[in-house]
């Protein structure tokens, strides 16, 4: 399949946790900074960040939470430039204040929807572009889309654990770059890194995947940074 190199890059708890919990009022950007232990290695998962594709793949879940200041859909300032190219996932997450907002944010705003009455079609913004789809979206016909219609080669992927899921099954995820925080949180229904349905059957072992260890680096104040290949052809002895 031709699509972009996609690589997965999160920062996580020790127990594999991305949230610290499971309201939207809990979430890591905003509570490890406020954790003895946790918060004097955090700015190292920024300053990674930075460094990451100038594409990346994002949800409108993660982009309007109630309680987070990121919430684009109440944001009323102008925002800082930053040179990226922001692809997002969404159905009924964003508002047009939020697409506003994030085309003024971004290079550019590529909404990926399988709701015809999404806000987004209500724009007429010069760097903004809609994907759209009948009741839901092909992830496969998306990547291939990135990488053919918009000459896409590389994107760094930044989403929930549920769509992390999908993409990894999909075989839509070929690296993984974690930073692992010396943290443990807990909760069976708190957010990991892959989430999605649990596995019931043998025959289903073939969306386990593999991984390859690329590079592994001890950063300051117990922080870990984590580089693996995924193995997405999975072999059953």
């Amino acid at each position: 399949m031709i699509k972009p190199i996609s690589t997965l890059f999160m920062i996580m708890s020790v127990d594999g946790k991305i949230s610290t919990g499971i309201t939207d009022n809990l979430d890591v950007d905003k509570d490890f900074p406020k954790i003895q232990g946790i918060k004097e290695g955090l700015q190292q998962y920024y300053d990674i960040e930075k460094t990451t594709d100038l594409h990346f793949l994002i949800t409108g879940a993660v982009m309007s939470k109630e309680s987070d200041s990121l919430n684009v859909n109440n944001r009323s300032d102008i925002p800082k430039k930053v040179p990226a190219n922001c692809v997002i996932v969404d159905n009924s997450h964003l508002n047009e204040n939020g697409i506003k907002y994030l085309t003024q944010k971004f290079n550019s705003l590529t909404v990926v929807t399988a709701n015809k009455s999404h806000p987004a079609n209500n724009l007429q913004l010069e760097n903004l572009k809609i994907i759209s789809y009948n009741e839901k979206i092909d992830f496969k016909d998306l990547f291939a889309k990135l990488k053919n219609d918009f000459g896409i080669e590389s994107i760094t992927i930044q989403s929930g654990g549920t769509l992390n899921s999908i993409l990894l099954r999909e075989k839509l995820i070929d690296k993984i770059s974690i930073v692992i925080a010396p943290a443990l949180v807990g909760g069976k229904e708190t957010p990991s890194l892959i989430d999605g349905k649990s596995l019931s059957s043998i025959d289903e072992l073939k969306y386990v995947k593999a991984l390859k260890l690329v590079d592994v680096k001890k950063l300051n104040d117990s922080y870990l940074h984590l580089k693996y290949d995924v193995i997405n052809d999975t072999i059953i002895d």
